[in-house]
């Protein structure tokens, strides 16, 4: 896991103790179990991204400062260069660079994915909201509730979040594009 990634818990305690938000408060604020909460904030527990928004939200901030630790700072546009991507390696076997980091106020979530199949595949999520997936490069099966899709470079799937689901890659690595929207 990078350095910015792995302080994420830190950033999220420092934060709502700088807000006199007790933790107990906090886990009853985003709506998990208050153990769940615990293990998020000492890093046992991968924080999905849409938990990282509502914990963002619950503390009045933008998740990019969970993220990096800085501000977002663009209001009109936001460009990321090739590989300049902020990386996040929240669970195994995925690695996610966000895109739009730096853009204030963002109201969907563009995620570079890099996918490998030699890794185990990840547990399920499920999250509020939207999702888009564009495949770039490589085969992924993409599972939405109990169906599973087959998709190669150039196909795309666009689900119901609330469903659980997974990706993984066949035969090698894929790469696709999500888009999350809250």
């Amino acid at each position: 896991m990078n350095e910015k990634a792995a302080r994420i818990p830190d950033r999220i305690k420092e934060l709502r103790e700088i807000l006199d938000i007790s933790a107990l408060d906090m886990a009853k604020d985003i709506n998990v179990p208050y153990e769940t909460y615990i293990d998020y904030e000492n890093g046992s527990l991968d924080i999905s991204i849409s938990v990282l928004y509502t914990i963002a939200n619950r503390l009045g901030t933008d998740v990019t400062v969970l993220l990096t630790g800085d501000e977002a700072r663009m209001a009109s546009a936001a460009v990321c260069r090739r590989g300049k991507g902020v990386q996040i390696e929240r669970y195994p076997g995925y690695e996610f660079s966000s895109l739009a980091y730096n853009f204030k106020n963002r109201t969907m979530e563009p995620l570079l994915v890099l996918l490998d199949s030699s890794k185990a595949e990840a547990a399920f999520v499920s999250h509020s909201g939207q999702e888009f997936n564009y495949v770039i490069e490589g085969r992924m099966k993409v599972t939405v509730g109990k169906t599973e899709y087959i998709l190669n470079a150039g196909d795309s799937i666009y689900f119901d979040a609330c469903l659980p689901h997974g990706q993984h890659a066949v035969d090698g690595t894929a790469q696709f594009l999500t888009i999350i929207q809250e």
